[in-house]
């Protein structure tokens, strides 16, 4: 699904008819997190578009009596009925440290996306071993505001689907096509070859981005804090690039660097 694009409202509730009676479903151990082949999602605007989501599977709804008012309010229509139940139950599996504004959500993790399902995109991140979810989160939640059309993150050393990748995301999660591949380096390679132009981020790349040439459509690819892109993936990369900062502390968290080339690579194709 493309990033500018909102799922609409589930239009009609009603039970989903994978989802055990009450008593007999599984319930996660306090502080175990979701059951196995489950995720618990949480707050009140990750859950929002998590139910907006077609695509998504959801088994049961969690909710205290003032987050279920909340979300009435914003004219919501349950696939399946809510369970109206203390905010202590909630804090038993998610933590008390988990800001999840009286909502869980437990759903199966989403169906993996191909490389092939890219369609007509113009604007893909690529993430190289970033394995913090509140970084994978928080730029995710920027891909969405920047108009990109796709992650891919390689299937190690990558955060999984889990409630604090989702929140960091606030909803981007699900408005996002995630791709996950096996190879990254084999990843760019064809989409080099599908018309790409494969940019990666450095430091000491040897032009500002501003000056790369990104071509008609492009991947930017960010590498680790610290470690950067690794030597298989920089020679996978048609250019290396760096984001140019004025002030005396020349590097920036991933995830600002990521809002930084997103920015910068919008304004270059809406400007060719």
């Amino acid at each position: 699904m493309s990033s500018s694009e909102t799922p609409p409202r589930i239009a009609k509730a009603g039970r989903h008819p994978t989802r055990p009676p009450v008593h007999q479903r599984r319930r996660g151990k306090p502080g175990s997190g979701a059951p196995e082949g489950r995720v618990f999602l949480y707050g009140l605007h990750t859950v929002e578009v998590a139910l907006a989501n077609p695509k998504r599977v959801i088994h049961a709804i969690y909710t205290t009596r003032n987050a279920l008012a909340r979300l009435e309010e914003r004219g919501i229509v349950f696939p399946v009925p809510p369970e109206v139940v203390d905010v202590r139950w909630i804090d038993a599996r998610v933590g008390e440290d988990a800001v999840h504004q009286g909502v869980l959500v437990e759903t199966r993790p989403l169906e993996p996306v191909e490389l092939t399902d890219l369609g007509r995109a113009k604007l893909v991140l690529a993430l190289d071993q970033v394995t913090d979810p509140h970084n994978v989160g928080a730029i995710m939640r920027s891909a969405v505001a920047l108009g990109a059309d796709a992650l891919i993150t390689p299937t190690r050393h990558s955060p999984q689907e889990t409630g604090v990748l989702a929140k960091s995301a606030s909803g981007g999660l699900d408005l996002l096509t995630h791709i996950e591949v096996v190879n990254l380096a084999r990843a760019l390679d064809t989409l080099r070859k599908e018309g790409f132009t494969v940019v990666g981020l450095d430091s000491e790349g040897p032009a500002p981005l501003e000056e790369t040439d990104v071509g008609r459509r492009t991947v930017l690819v960010l590498g680790a804090e610290g470690k950067g892109l690794r030597p298989v993936t920089r020679e996978a990369c048609n250019a290396l690039a760096r984001v140019d900062v004025p002030g005396p502390i020349k590097s920036l968290n991933v995830s600002n660097a990521a809002v930084l080339a997103l920015y910068v690579v919008g304004r270059k194709h809406a400007g060719a």
